[in-house]
């Protein structure tokens, strides 16, 4: 049987409705999705004709529809028009996610090339994810999900990909697991949008990796929805745990580097998170400052933060490197220790007090903003990305720069959760309102500057959850330090 074309049918929308106003396409894709999600139990005899009546189709539709599942093991049919439920199997399950995993993020990079600039339909079906969420409408959220994957697919122009994803029915798959994730539908729509943005700059590799680690993620969920209520309530006392260890990986608030007033605020998304930050006491006076944000959310993203910071912590601490040999062997570290789909942006700094000087590596994360009081404002300026995030190429290079400082002038470095808070229309804070913000803040103290932060993304978020972990770190440089 061909399954490409098994696959148009039980998708193809015709226009013609029954009773229920749904066109047959949806209408048999529901069908599809509730034998996959276990509406039926395993052994159920279904006749066809009540089928047909449920689902307001006719003969030659159900015929076909039913055939199309026979050919994937979740019906059998019998020659006394029923058929007989299939329990699924798990074992297949977890093996086609791996294979969409690996397919979509060979699409993914390969679909770049097309899509850099061009990312306005991708970023539509975001949208309307979200909007399907809010409005617990489980078919359209299917919709738009398989529309956002499919596009990402045809860009990639390789016809190989396209035939597996045929072959494994993933648009069936996808809808199948819709219902067990429901729970986490709001998270799972808010990872397509790092994908979007990783294709409309070119960036190919990372929006590979970004794509299988959804996969993966999803695939997490549907394993997670199994589980019974005994083991969530172990993993809940795990998770509690968990947190207060996480909590002792950050520097002491008692932690002081001298000649800066220094202030920070930590908050995950979820309980247990991937930022990162560090202040920590280095040779000959120096102070290592450090920012990051792994991939991910939860505790799959903390382990590897706290790879991260013990890599980091152990390179910092050796006798002086350069600070690109430095990062370059925390990177090889953090890939040989972390699965293909992880990586993390990582802003690394060295500062001498006596001399002002700031010696730097960013490592694809947010710019920090050095804020310069001048005429009752503040003159702005960036410490842009000088590589790609740590984790994805062993052999990756990390060129450093450096930034003098003047009395008064004041860091602010953050993570992307300040900048990519959304308010009720879906819009993200973004950049432009930050730096708009901080430039009436350049007398202030690093605490109130991070409160001024905080206040601000409350009020534009206006009551929506909070998507992705914060970070925020502020210092002033004071006199008293000079040679």
């Amino acid at each position: 049987m061909n399954t490409g074309v098994a696959e148009s049918r039980m998708q193809e929308n015709d226009g013609i409705a029954g009773l229920s106003g749904q066109p047959k396409g949806r209408r048999r894709a529901r069908l599809a999705r509730e034998l996959f999600s276990g509406v039926y139990r395993s052994g159920q005899v279904l006749e066809l004709r009540e089928i047909g009546e449920r689902y307001e189709l006719d003969e030659g539709s159900l015929l076909n529809a039913v055939g199309d599942l026979e050919s994937l093991g979740v019906v059998k049919l019998s020659e006394n028009h029923s058929a007989t439920v299939l329990s699924p199997s798990l074992k297949e399950m977890m093996e086609a996610y791996e294979i969409r995993a690996g397919l979509e993020e060979i699409a993914g990079r390969t679909a770049a090339a097309f899509l850099e600039g061009n990312t306005a339909a991708l970023q539509g079906e975001v949208d309307a994810m979200l909007a399907a969420v809010r409005s617990e409408d489980l078919e359209a959220y299917a919709e738009h999900d398989i529309k956002f994957h499919r596009i990402i697919l045809e860009a990639s122009q390789n016809r190989v990909l396209r035939r597996v994803w045929d072959t494994l029915a993933i648009d069936l798959r996808m809808r199948a697991a819709i219902p067990k994730v429901t729970r986490d539908l709001y998270d799972s729509a808010e990872s397509h949008r790092p994908i979007a943005n990783a294709l409309e700059e070119g960036r190919g590799r990372e929006a590979g990796l970004l794509l299988r680690n959804h996969v993966e993620t999803i695939l997490e969920y549907r394993k997670r929805s199994e589980s019974d209520s005994g083991v969530q309530r172990t993993f809940r006392r795990d998770l509690e745990d968990a947190k207060e260890v996480q909590q002792a990986f950050f520097p002491r608030q008692t932690i002081s580097i001298p000649c800066v007033s220094c202030e920070t605020f930590y908050q995950p998304a979820r309980g247990i998170g991937g930022d990162y930050y560090d202040l920590l006491s280095l040779q000959s006076g120096r102070w290592g400052i450090a920012i990051g944000d792994v991939s991910g959310k939860g505790i799959g993203a903390a382990l590897i933060m706290a790879s991260l910071q013990a890599s980091l912590k152990f390179q910092a601490l050796q006798p002086h490197l350069k600070l690109s040999t430095l990062i370059g062997d925390v990177n090889r570290l953090v890939y040989e220790s972390s699965p293909t789909n992880i990586f993390a942006t990582l802003f690394y700094a060295e500062y001498e007090p006596a001399k002002r000087m700031l010696n730097y590596i960013n490592a694809g994360h947010n710019p920090p903003l050095i804020l310069r009081p001048k005429n009752g404002s503040s003159e702005i300026f960036r410490l842009p990305s000088t590589g790609i995030p740590v984790g994805i190429s062993a052999d990756s290079q990390f060129p450093s720069t450096t930034f003098q400082f003047e009395i008064d002038d004041v860091l602010v470095a953050y993570t992307d959760g300040i900048t990519e808070a959304e308010n009720h229309q879906h819009e993200l804070r973004g950049q432009q309102r930050l730096e708009a913000l901080l430039k009436s803040c350049s007398r202030k103290s690093p605490k109130e500057i991070i409160n001024t932060i905080l206040d601000q993304v409350s009020t534009f978020a206006d009551g929506q959850p909070q998507r992705d972990d914060v970070t925020l770190l502020a210092m002033r440089v004071e006199a008293g330090c000079d040679d």
